[in-house]
């Protein structure tokens, strides 16, 4: 297995290994470390069956089902990531990390490329570890010990969705919105880094604080934490994975891409309670 960065802030590509043969577990501790040292990682060329993937998905934790979409035939945990030729909206076309608007939001997410566009349609990550310790210590003071509220149901993500939720949502997807409070800032629970942990699709206010007080500081946080110099960018080709841990990394699939279709397949990882 060889392990090279695709950026200064965050991002490495593994090679060397054949995951359709599946993970032996020395191999599996090592995918797993290297995630740990770089938010996300990518490999190329794995051509996988749906049971494949989900063999791999396995092998770095517990996959669960997304509460808004159904999954593929025989696959609950495995849903469908894509725009279609007529769309003009791109599923979670924005700034997030996955669901924390539940109360144990996801550990990590994968994606693994059926179709991509001719051009366009990129993801780009950010490291929030980075976010957090470039910011002041006075900041750092204030933000400590705030609790984020989080929902499901901020409109410039929900019309993100509302696509899939037509074509492949679950009828029993209730309620229609979900809520949760964390740590806006957490530490994670295998590194014990600190970083940031709101998002402008999710994070709708800060508790014990009205509208007015909180905008101000989340504003400022939603610019901040995704700064270029924190962020690296993937170029999608067919087979290709993606697995970023949703603890210290947001992610952002770039819309740039109307009148093709990109077909993805995507596992989430459970995960804990932030604290």
């Amino acid at each position: 297995m060889q392990v090279k960065k695709i950026a200064g802030a965050l991002g490495a590509e593994i090679t060397g290994l054949d995951l359709t043969q599946g993970l032996s577990a020395e191999q599996a501790a090592g995918v797993r470390q290297v995630l740990l040292d770089h938010q996300v990682i990518f490999l190329k060329r794995q051509p996988l069956t749906p049971s494949q993937f989900l063999a791999f998905a396995k092998a770095m934790g517990e996959p669960i089902e997304y509460p808004f979409v159904k999954g593929l035939e025989g696959f609950p945990q495995i849903i469908e990531v894509k725009k279609l030729e007529h769309e003009r909206v791109n599923f979670g076309g924005i700034w997030h990390s996955d669901t924390t608007y539940l109360e144990a939001p996801p550990m990590g997410s994968m994606l693994l490329s059926k179709e991509v566009p001719p051009y366009g349609g990129d993801t780009m990550f950010a490291n929030q570890y980075l976010a957090y310790e470039s910011l002041s210590d006075t900041m750092k003071g204030l933000l400590d010990g705030l609790i984020g509220i989080s929902s499901s149901a901020k409109a410039d993500v929900s019309k993100t969705r509302e696509d899939r939720v037509k074509t492949d949502g679950k009828m029993d997807a209730t309620p229609t919105e979900f809520r949760a409070e964390h740590p806006i800032v957490r530490t994670h629970p295998e590194t014990g880094r600190k970083c940031l942990y709101v998002n402008v699709a999710h994070t709708a206010g800060i508790k014990g604080m009205t509208d007015d007080e909180s905008a101000p500081i989340l504003n400022f946080l939603f610019a901040h934490q995704i700064k270029p110099e924190f962020t690296c960018r993937f170029v999608w080709e067919p087979d290709a994975i993606a697995f970023w841990d949703n603890r210290c990394a947001q992610h952002n699939p770039v819309n740039d891409y109307h009148g093709f279709r990109r077909v993805m397949q995507r596992i989430t990882l459970e995960g804990d309670r932030p604290a």
